[in-house]
Formats: structure tokens, sequence, C-alpha cells
């Protein structure tokens, strides 16, 4: 026995196998092709569509390169000469790779580090270099995110978390610029100790108008909202662009500071000092009074000139809108809103860390690549169809298999029936060891493997 093991590892054993089993999916796949082309000419409509050559289809998958000739005819009514089978399979042919790798490496590339990331993890995983840092890039500057239907709002609030995040620009003497981000949820849903938003989606100011006013725009094509009917309880910092909301929605806005701001500065300014901690106390409270009472009265008694300076310019920020410190859901109470099941807001810090980890680290962005990174970046969050490069839509998996459940659609059974059983027959004689009577070494087997 250990003679016959000791030429391998576990980790040469799976790669091997890894590598054998794509050879065999890549044979299964192309018949299947083949299977299909034929399927369809037999089937086609003659009259319509000429049989005028057989061409050459080549392209990348996630089992290696894929190579078989298809037919190609000249469609009589519009005058155009079509491939059958990728109209068949909704795929352009010519692009030279899978749906499915083009979905990978553009998900890979948003929710990863970078583009050459991206493209060196696909590598890792399948072996071989499926396509380039530069490839993927160009697929997401292809990209146009298809809108949902209006979302219903299911109580009378809509939450809002606002923030800014600063990019640098790739081009000369241009100044980076801030992106102005809103998250919007519908309330909390609690399964045991885990707690997720409901509904969320993001909105991504662009151009140079209000940003309130383009924000109300995206309410109205993306909900069912009516200014008249639901209340907007906004959480952000003291940015001037962010509290211009009290102006613009008025009574029909709740804005509330964000609290992770303000526990901070306090954390930065009193740390060391003796009211530090009645300070987050009151704070923790919602005791706007007290909390403003106690800030107040601890003027002059910083030792270090810049935290004195910081904590006068806190006073001053939160003596414009000191109702903001308060407890938003009392307020709610006050106008007749149910609160039940509201949760004290402050989303917007974990929100921006994560599109933070992506945008900034040193990188600089164009303007067109930067604003379609983050259009597929939300499109991926919220789960909204992306138009490709290759002009049809791609969905996620996930989201293909909820549309065949809406729609109690499933593959024909003897299609699926066949295709189990061609990998089969392809894993076992692309396997020696699988052909070999019980009992047979396998040490020559996995020796064979590694041709793959």
């Amino acid at each position: 026995m250990k003679d016959t093991i000791s030429e391998i590892t576990m980790k040469a054993l799976e790669q091997l196998t890894f590598r054998a089993l794509q050879e065999s999916f890549t044979q299964v796949m192309t018949e299947i092709l083949v299977k299909l082309d034929e399927e369809i000419a037999e089937k086609r409509d003659k009259k319509r569509f000429r049989f005028h050559d057989k061409k050459k289809l080549s392209f990348e998958s996630v089992f290696g390169r894929i190579e078989l000739k298809r037919a190609y005819y000249k469609d009589r009514e519009k005058g155009q000469y079509v491939y059958l089978l990728d109209q068949y399979l909704d795929f352009d042919g010519s692009k030279g790779m899978s749906p499915v790798i083009q979905d990978v490496a553009m998900e890979l590339a948003v929710t990863g580090v970078s583009y050459r990331q991206a493209g060196k993890a696909l590598e890792k995983l399948l072996g071989y270099q499926v396509i380039s840092h530069e490839g993927i890039r160009q697929q997401v500057l292809n990209t146009d995110i298809l809108p949902k239907e209006p979302e219903t709002v299911e109580r009378e609030v809509l939450f809002v978390e606002v923030d800014g995040l600063y990019t640098k620009s790739q081009e000369k003497n241009r100044k980076g610029r801030e992106v102005k981000i809103a998250s919007i949820h519908q309330g909390w849903e609690v399964n045991g100790k885990r707690t997720r938003l409901k509904k969320k989606r993001h909105f991504i100011h662009k151009g140079k108008g209000p940003f309130w006013e383009a924000f109300e725009d995206f309410l109205v094509t993306n909900y069912e909202y009516d200014p008249t009917k639901h209340h907007l309880v906004i959480n952000g910092d003291g940015a001037p662009w962010i509290t211009a909301c009290r102006d613009y929605f008025q009574h029909n806005a709740t804005f509330v500071i964000d609290r992770f701001h303000i526990a901070r500065d306090v954390q930065r300014i009193f740390r060391d000092h003796p009211r530090y901690r009645s300070i987050r106390k009151k704070l923790a409270a919602y005791d706007t009074d007290g909390f403003m009472v106690e800030v107040n009265s601890a003027v002059g008694t910083i030792e270090q000139e810049k935290k004195e300076q910081r904590l006068e310019e806190l006073i001053a920020q939160l003596s414009q809108y000191p109702e903001a410190l308060g407890d938003y859901r009392e307020k709610l109470k006050k106008k007749g809103i149910e609160t039940e099941g509201f949760r004290p807001m402050g989303s917007a810090e974990g929100m921006m860390s994560v599109f933070a980890k992506r945008l900034k680290n040193g990188r600089s962005w164009s303007a067109k690549g930067l604003d379609k990174f983050i259009d597929l970046m939300v499109a991926l969050k919220d789960r909204l169809e992306v138009k490709t490069l290759k002009g049809s839509l791609n969905q996620s998996l996930e989201l293909e298999e909820e549309k065949r459940t809406k729609k109690d659609t499933k593959p024909p059974k003897h299609f699926v029936e066949k295709l189990k059983s061609s990998a089969a027959e392809a894993t076992r004689n692309n396997m020696a060891y699988l052909q070999n009577a019980i009992g047979k070494p396998i040490t020559n087997a996995l020796k064979g493997l590694r041709g793959f």
C-alpha cells in the first residue's frame, strides 16, 4: 500500500482529478453543442433559413476551451447571415467567452481587490488564463443596468442612510470626486441573533444637480413612493449637502445625526477627561439637553488646543439641529406613526466601508470607469439585471433559479438525463482507474492523470 500511494499527495490528487474532470466536461459540452446544432438544423424553417456553411466556434469556458463547427445560415426574410445555435442559446460566439466566465470575472472584480487579482484568481482556479485584467475592465465598461419594477412601500416609513466617499481622479490637474451614496431600506428583520435590513437598495448621485432632488426622483421611479403618505428617516453626518434634507423634505422627513460620528468625536476629545463617562451616558440615553449641557460646560477644560477647537466646532455643528440627537422613534410616535420593530439608525459607516474597500486604498479612476464600476457594484448588491458586452442579459445563478421557480419552468427531463449520462461516460473514459477491475492498483491511473 505504501508503494501505491507514496507518489501522490491529497493536494496533487485533487488538482489532477479536477483537471481530468475539466477535460471530461469539455468533451461533454462539445458533444451537446454539436447535437443541439444538428437538431436545430433538422427542425429549422428551411424556407426561411438556407444552410450556407459550417464555421468554427471557439470560446473559453469554466471547463476549458470549447471548439467545434456550427451551421451558418442565410435568413431569407432579413437578408442576413446568422448562427441559429447562438440565437437559440442567447449567446454571442464571436466574443470568445462563455457567459458564466464573463459573469464570474466581473463579480470577482467588483467584490475582490482589483481587476488584476480577479484575472489571477480565475487562472489559479481553472488552471489556465481565461481573461486578462484589461479584458475584465472592458467587460465592466460595457455594462448597462436594467431597473427593477417599483418596490411596494410596506409601512409608512422609508429609512435612508447617507454618506460621501472621496475618490481620486486619474486625469491630470483634475480634482478627485466625492461619491454621494444613499442606502434605502424598509426596516429590520430579526432571525435569531441575526438582523438584516429589509429590501435594501442603493442610490448613487451623478451630475451637478442637488442631491436630494435627484434622490426623490429615484424614490418615485424605484418605489411606490408618495410624499403625501410616506415619511423618510434620514441618517447622516453633518455635511451641508446631507443636512439640506431638512429644508428639502421639511415635515416629510426626520433627520438623525449619525451617532457613530458623534461618539467618535466624543472619544477623541474627551477620552482622558473626567466627564467622558458622563457625556457618553447622556449620548447613549438620547438625553439631548443633558448632552449639550455637558459638552458646553466642558469648554475651556480641555488641555490640548486642537481638541478644544474641535469641541467648539462640534458644539457649533450640533447647535444647528440639536433635535437630530434625539430618538427618532419618539418623534415618529408624536406624528402618529407606529414604530414597533424599529431600531437605532447607523449603518451608514458600514455601508461606506464596503465601497471604500474597493474604491479607495490608493486607487484612482477615470470618470467613466468609476461610474460603470459603481453601477455594477450596486447592481450586484441590489440584485439588478445587467446587460453585458455581448448584448444579452446575464443574471447570477440565484436570480436565474428564482426566475425559473416563479415561472415553474425547468429544462426538459430527457435533456437533463442525457447530460448526466454523457458526463458520467466521458468521465469514465478520461479516468483510466474507473475502467479497471475492482482491486487493481491506482498508481498507473494517477500517473496517467498528470497528462491533464
